[in-house]
C-alpha cells in the first residue's frame, strides 16, 4: 500500500488535499475531454485488466473488512469487470453523444433555418460517494465512477467507511493502470472522511455527484448540492421497500412457490440489496400456513454478520420500531445476534391503511413484512400508500387482469418484475436502476449503459466553420459515430454491436 493511501485510511483528508484533487481532477478533465473514443475505452479496458490482476489481493481485503463471503465478493468484482467493458463498448458505438446536425436550410417551415449541430458534452469534475454493501459494484470503481468516466469527466471518489483500506487499495489499483494507459494524471481520486465529504460536494469546480446509501445522508447531501451557489445534480439511490403483489390466482397456484422464493430473496446478502423484497401482499388465508412454509423454507439459512456494527444496531432498531406498530405481529421470529436469523412480520391492508408509515419502514438486514389483504381489489389502493420504489413485483397468472395495478407500479417504480424476484440487477442496455424519490433523487438510472447519460449535456454549435466543429458533428464523421442528419438516423457500420449481448446475465443474480 503506497504511504497516501495508508494516510487515507488512518487520517481522513483534508480540505486543502481535496481542494488539490479537485484541482488536479479538473486538469485532466480539461486534458482528457476531447480524447476519441478508441483513447477512452483504452483506459477503461485497462482498468478493467488491472481489476483482474490484483483480484486475489483486493477480495481478501473485502472478506475482511465486511463480511462477505469470497464467492459474492469474486462474482461482484467479476461483474465490476464485465460493466467497464461493456460501457467500452458503449463509448466505441457512440451512441451517447446523440450527435445531431441540422443542415442550414431557407425553406425551412418556419422560416430560414441556419446550420445548426448539437451534441453532449461531459460536465467536468464529478464527486462520487461510494455504498458499504457493494464494495466493488457500487463502490470506488462501481457504476458511478465508471459512467463517469466512459462519459468524459473526471472522478473524485468518497471513500466508505465500512471498507477504508479496500478503497484505498482499489483506488491504488485504478491509478496505476490508469497512469500506464497515458490518461492524464488526476483523471481519478480517492479522499475519505467527513471533512472531505461535505468539501467536495461544496467544491464549486465540482459538476455533479453521484451517491448510492441511506435516505437521510443522501437527502442531506442532495440539499447541500442544492443550497450552492451554483446548484449541482446530485444523483442519489437511496433505497427501496420493493413491494411485491400476488394476485388470489397466482396465491392458489403456486403458493408454496413463491413463499420459497420469497424466503430466499428477501435473505439474499443476509437482506443488505437495496432491491431485497420488504413487502409482501398477500390474500388472507391462514397466517400459519405461511409461518410454517416460511419456517420450512429458511430451516437450511445459515446467518453471517452484517456489513458493519452501525449497520447491525440500525437494523435492529429498524425492526423493533416496526413491531411495535399497532397491527404488527411477528410472524416468524428470528434474533439480533452478530449473525442474526430471519424476522418475518404480519400486518393487514387495513392496518396499513389506517397507517401508511409502516410500509415504509426499511429494514435493512435478513427482515421483511407481509400484509394479507382481503379483496383484489384493494391492491392498486394499497399500492397508492407506497412512496417510490426502485422495484416493484407482479406475481400473477397469465389470465389476471391486472392492469389497473400495473399502472399503478409503472407510476411509483423504477423496474416491475412479471413473476421474478427483484434481487438481480444485470448489467445491460436496457436496464434501468431507479425510481421516483425516495429511491433516488432524479429520473436516471445507475445501472446499465444509460447511467452514462448523466453525467453528459447537450450543447448546440450554430454556423461553425467545419474545421472548427466537435468531431461527432462534422459532415466528413471522423469518430464513425452515429448522426442524425436533417431529421434522419445514420448509423455507421458496427462489427461490435452485439458483441457482449447477454454476456452479463450470469452476473446479474449478484445484485
Amino acid at each position: 500500500m503506497t504511504g497516501a493511501s495508508a494516510a487515507v485510511i488512518a487520517d481522513g483528508t483534508t480540505v486543502e488535499e481535496l481542494n488539490a484533487a479537485v484541482g488536479a481532477a479538473q486538469s485532466a478533465f480539461e486534458g482528457g475531454r476531447t480524447a476519441e473514443p478508441a483513447t477512452r475505452a483504452g483506459w477503461l479496458e485497462a482498468v478493467a485488466a488491472g481489476l483482474e490482476q490484483d483480484a486475489a489481493t483486493l477480495v481478501g481485503i473485502a472478506a475482511r473488512e465486511t463480511h462477505l463471503g469470497v464467492p459474492r465478493l469474486e462474482g461482484e468484482l467479476k461483474r465490476t469487470v464485465f460493466q467497464l467493458r461493456l460501457f467500452a463498448a458503449e463509448i466505441l458505438q457512440g451512441e451517447h453523444f446523440d450527435a445531431t446536425i441540422d443542415h442550414a436550410d431557407p425553406g425551412w417551415g418556419m422560416g430560414p433555418r441556419p446550420d445548426l449541430r448539437r451534441w453532449n458534452v461531459p460536465l467536468g469534475v464529478v464527486g462520487v460517494f461510494g455504498a458499504s454493501n457493494f464494495p466493488f459494484a457500487f463502490s470506488v470503481m462501481g457504476g458511478d465512477s465508471a459512467s463517469a468516466l466512459a462519459a468524459g469527466c473526471a472522478v473524485v471518489h468518497k471513500a466508505h467507511d465500512g471498507h477504508r483500506e479496500l478503497a484505498a487499495r482499489t483506488a491504488q489499483t485504478v491509478t496505476s493502470a490508469l497512469e500506464a494507459a497515458g490518461a492524464p494524471s488526476g483523471l481519478f481520486s480517492l479522499v475519505s472522511g467527513r471533512r472531505a465529504a461535505e468539501a467536495l460536494v461544496d467544491h464549486p469546480l465540482v459538476k455533479a455527484i453521484g451517491f448510492t446509501g441511506s435516505t437521510a445522508g443522501g437527502r442531506a447531501l442532495l440539499d447541500r448540492a442544492a443550497a450552492r451557489p451554483e446548484p449541482i445534480p446530485f444523483f442519489g439511490e437511496l433505497g427501496g421497500i420493493n413491494a411485491v403483489f400476488v394476485t388470489p390466482n397466482a396465491w392458489a397456484a403456486r403458493r408454496e412457490e413463491i413463499l420459497t422464493g420469497y424466503a430466499a430473496s428477501f435473505t439474499l446478502g443476509m437482506g443488505q440489496f437495496c432491491t431485497k423484497p420488504g413487502l409482501l401482499f398477500v390474500p388472507a388465508a391462514g397466517s400459519g400456513e405461511v409461518q410454517s412454509t416460511l419456517a420450512g423454507a429458511l430451516a437450511d439459512f445459515a446467518p453471517a454478520q452484517l456489513l458493519s456494527e452501525r449497520l447491525h444496531a440500525g437494523y435492529g432498531d429498524a425492526v423493533r420500531r416496526l413491531c411495535a406498530s399497532n397491527g404488527v405481529e411477528v410472524l416468524l421470529e428470528g434474533d439480533f445476534a452478530a449473525a442474526p436469523a430471519p424476522t418475518v412480520l404480519r400486518t393487514t391492508a387495513g392496518a396499513v391503511r389506517r397507517d401508511p408509515g409502516i410500509l415504509r419502514q426499511e429494514m435493512f438486514g435478513p427482515a421483511s413484512l407481509v400484509v394479507e389483504y382481503v379483496d383484489e381489489a384493494e391492491l392498486p389502493g394499497l399500492a397508492g400508500l407506497l412512496e417510490g420504489q426502485l422495484t416493484t413485483t407482479l406475481q400473477a397468472e397469465e389470465h389476471d387482469d391486472v392492469a389497473g395495478l400495473a399502472a399503478r407500479l409503472t407510476d411509483i417504480s423504477g423496474r416491475v418484475l412479471w413473476n421474478g424476484w427483484p434481487t438481480g440487477v444485470t448489467v445491460s442496455y436496457a436496464q434501468n436502476h431507479g425510481g421516483p424519490y425516495p429511491a433516488t433523487t432524479s429520473a436516471t438510472t445507475s445501472v446499465g449503459t444509460a447511467a452514462i447519460r448523466r453525467f453528459l449535456r447537450p450543447v448546440a454549435y450554430q454556423s461553425f466553420p467545419a474545421d472548427r466543429l466537435p468531431e461527432p458533428l462534422r459532415d466528413s464523421n471522423p469518430w464513425n459515430v452515429p448522426q442524425r442528419v436533417d431529421g434522419v438516423w445514420r448509423r455507421p457500420s458496427d462489427a461490435s454491436a452485439g458483441a457482449l449481448a447477454g454476456a452479463g446475465d450470469e452476473l446479474g443474480g449478484q445484485l
